[in-house]
Order: structure tokens, then sequence, then C-alpha cells
């Protein structure tokens, strides 16, 4: 599943770049000899894949991490040497400071693009060399503001695939259908008002794609959480829910064009990005739905887009919310509110966002 540094690589080799994406090092094995592989992508003109092995154990990260630090830096700088390319930009989304934007030659502009929450222990570091930053919240910016470089936000991007099934003039279902996408293992779901709503309003049917299993997912269930098995138990034996699972983002595509409304319920204490954005609310946006959604700062000041809780602290009114908004549908979904949510959609497409990007450099 592509995510923004996937859509800005292929964005840049349409434009005719040369786009070496280094990957993740080769976390299962390591060794000294053919360390460094770069792949052609033929459908994506213009994009390199960089796979690498290490000359010593990944493991070392999670048991020596200063050690880890010391030889990713010596393997980095040997990567940058067997690359032999004259880097022009050096475009970073890594919040673990893997390969640190120092290491690349001076001559290049450093981009570091935060598009989730840094974590509290590592905040300034993965930045440093940087000679602009571009985030997706307000609230991310603010963790560099002691960095002397320009910051700008740029909002979560959404791909063209999604505006394929946008209809404005599409009858509303019956009964009505409600979706919503993501992992659904996680802690931060607020799953007591979650179920609340469900249970709230037989006469939807709430569709959910994405994992709710913690094999599927890429964030473990604690052992024993006894609450989020109750959770799941409760969702599979509720009447008007409908769990997909995880889906290729064609079909979630798809499929979510032919919702009638979306819902989005997290807990803001819980959440690492505090309620600030998600990347799912443009891709809601793009099928021109009304979305009901917990308290999301970053579209406060957008009452026709998302429809929100107004505390920051809880999601006590949310059920009341989601039932008013259902009751006037006609007018959340008219014609003209749904081709504004899409417009703003629209505007965000990956494309526009690096042309966004070009003119601040």
């Amino acid at each position: 599943m592509f995510i923004a540094k996937h859509h800005y690589a292929v964005e840049l080799g349409k434009r005719g770049n040369n786009v070496f994406f280094i990957n993740p090092p080769d976390q299962t094995s390591f060794g000294l000899g053919s360390l460094f592989k770069i792949k052609k992508i033929d459908q994506y003109p213009g994009v390199f894949l960089v796979d690498h092995k290490l000359f010593f154990p990944y493991i070392l990260r999670f048991h020596l991490p200063w050690l880890f630090k010391w030889l990713m830096q010596i393997h980095t700088l040997r990567l940058i040497r067997w690359l032999d390319k004259k880097i022009d930009i050096v475009w970073s989304f890594d919040l673990s400071n893997l390969y640190p934007l120092v290491l690349f030659p001076n001559g290049a502009y450093k981009i570091f693009h935060p598009v989730d929450e840094p974590s509290l222990n590592n905040v300034i570091e993965p930045a440093i060399g940087s000679n602009i930053i571009f985030s997706v919240t307000r609230e991310i910016l603010d963790k560099y503001k002691d960095l002397a470089v320009p910051k700008h936000l740029i909002n979560h991007g959404v791909s063209e695939e999604f505006f394929k099934y946008s209809d404005t003039t599409r009858k509303m279902n019956s009964p009505i259908r409600v979706g919503l996408s993501g992992n659904f293992t996680r802690p931060d779901v607020d799953r007591a008002i979650l179920l609340e709503i469900i249970r709230e309003n037989p006469g939807c049917i709430f569709e959910f794609w994405g994992s709710y299993q913690p094999k599927d997912a890429n964030l473990s269930v604690q052992v024993g959480d006894s609450d989020f098995q109750q959770f799941i138990e409760m969702l599979k034996n509720s009447q008007n829910v409908f769990l997909h699972g995880p889906v290729k983002p064609s079909v979630l595509a798809s499929e979510i064009g032919k919702m009638d409304a979306f819902l989005i319920c997290y807990d803001i204490e819980k959440d690492p990005s505090k309620g600030t954005n998600y990347h799912k609310i443009m891709e809601y946006l793009s099928t021109g739905k009304i979305i009901i959604s917990n308290n999301v700062t970053s579209y406060v000041d957008y009452p026709d887009l998302v429809i929100m809780n107004a505390s920051r602290k809880d999601n006590h009114d949310l059920p009341d919310l989601f039932l008013d908004t259902i009751k006037k549908l006609d007018y959340y979904n008219s014609i003209a509110l749904q081709e504004k949510r899409i417009n703003f959609a629209h505007s965000n497409q990956y494309p526009q966002q690096l042309e966004r990007i070009e003119k601040l450099l």
C-alpha cells in the first residue's frame, strides 16, 4: 500500500527526475558481499528501488542502539558512495533518523518531511541538516520551531484513483451505509463510543475496511488485552456491521465511493497525533460524502467538510452528533456541499502538492 513517500517518488519520476528510493535495510540477513542493489520499476518511469543489507545484524538496533547508530552511519556513507550519483535533493520522511541527513553531500538540498507524529525522545535529531521542513500539521511543525530553517504546512495528499468513483447524483442507500477504514486493533480507537453509535443506530449499516485481527496489523495488540477481544466480538455479533478486513487501495477507493457517510472515532488522549489530522479524511472527501468525526484541529475551520465533536477531552457528544447528522443527511450530502468536498480533495492531489512544494524550495 502506497503512503506519502511512495506517491511523491512516483510524481517526481513522472516529471523526468531520477528518483532513487532507499528501502529500509534487510532485517533478516547481513553479510559482507553484494550489499546494495538497484531495481528499475517499469510501471513507474524514473523511479529506482535501492535494496540493501547491512554488514552487521539489525537486531543491534534494539539491544545496543548506540552501536547500531554508529554502524548505520558507516553503512549509509558506503551506500551513498556506491550510488555514485550527483544528488540534487534528499527528501527524507524518516522519523527514526535511520539515514541522517547530515551524512548526505553538502551540495544537496535536504528536505525533512514528517507526516506522522514524531516520538518524544527523538524529535529534533532527524531534522538536523535539513534546508526546509514540511509537515501535515502545525502541531508537528511547532516541534521544530528552534531550527532556523523555513517550515511549511502541506496537507495530506490523495491519489487520483479515489476520484474515479465520485458521484454527486447517486441516490442515498437504504439502509444508510457508513464507512470506516483503518487499523481497528489500535488502542486509540474509542471502542466504547463506537459501539454506542453502532448500537443506537440499527437502521444504519457500518462497513469496516482494515485490520481487525492482530495478524493483519502493523501495530501489535498487547497480549491479554481482553477489552480489544470483547470489542471485536461485539462488532462481529452486530447485525449492522460488516468487517471486510484489509483490502487493496483500488478496492477501498471503489467501496468507499458507495457510502453515504463516514465515521472517525478516536480517543484523542490515546491518539499519537492527538487528533490533529488523518490521511483518511482526504480519501473520504474525494467521495463528496459527509464525515462525522472526533475533534480534528486541521479541519476546525472547515465545518462544511467535516462535522466534528467540539470537545477535545472526550467523545461523549459524538453519538448525538452522529444521529443528528444522519437525520439531516439530505442537507449534508447536497450536491453543492459534495462538490465543495470533492474540490477540496482534488486540490490536494499529489501533483498539486508537489507544485506547492516546488514553489517553496
